[in-house]
């Protein structure tokens, strides 16, 4: 059972989450293991099962990138880590930034820091703006293999994007 038919929920990136959260909750008390302490040993190891599977869910569902992943996996369209292919033309573009950041390790500059997150921050908007109807509007088997493959190409930006930034905040400090 994937997560979106525990909660009876259709397959969507861009979910409903007061509905999301509101029926986790009713879950978390419908599987609470202290209500079924008096019951068989089964039984309470079915329900702590569930209760897990309610949190696990919940946590993943709940989370915008995680849902995504999780998404593009239950469709089959993420490989497995490492074997996925970024678009050569933003690694291009990446390749200016990456060079920018060589540089501040040796020779830090605060307008040359603060230049190059405005520009991965333009760059994370685009990237969103180019799939932001794709993603709300997700609908689960209705032209899915391009739309999937351009969600997929989205989050792996969205990955190497984020790896960037890490590489950067370690010059927040200085």
């Amino acid at each position: 059972m994937n997560y979106f038919e525990f909660f009876e929920l259709p397959i969507r990136f861009d979910l409903d989450a007061d509905r999301l959260r509101s029926i986790f909750l009713k879950n978390s008390k419908r599987f609470h293991p202290d209500f079924y302490t008096l019951e068989s040993e089964e039984k309470q190891q079915e329900v702590l099962e569930m209760s897990t599977l309610n949190n696990e869910a919940y946590k993943v569902l709940s989370d915008f990138d995680q849902r995504m992943k999780y998404i593009l996996e239950l469709k089959g369209v993420l490989a497995e880590e490492g074997k996925n292919q970024i678009p050569q033309d933003f690694l291009m573009e990446m390749m200016d930034i990456n060079e920018i950041i060589m540089e501040m390790e040796f020779d830090f500059n605060r307008a040359t820091y603060d230049n190059t997150i405005k520009k991965l921050e333009a760059i994370e908007a685009e990237c969103f703006q180019s799939v932001e109807s794709s993603i709300k509007n997700y609908d689960d088997g209705q032209e899915e293999e391009n739309v999937l493959k351009k969600i997929k190409d989205y989050y792996l930006k969205k990955r190497y994007l984020l790896r960037i930034r890490e590489n950067l905040n370690k010059f927040a400090s200085l």
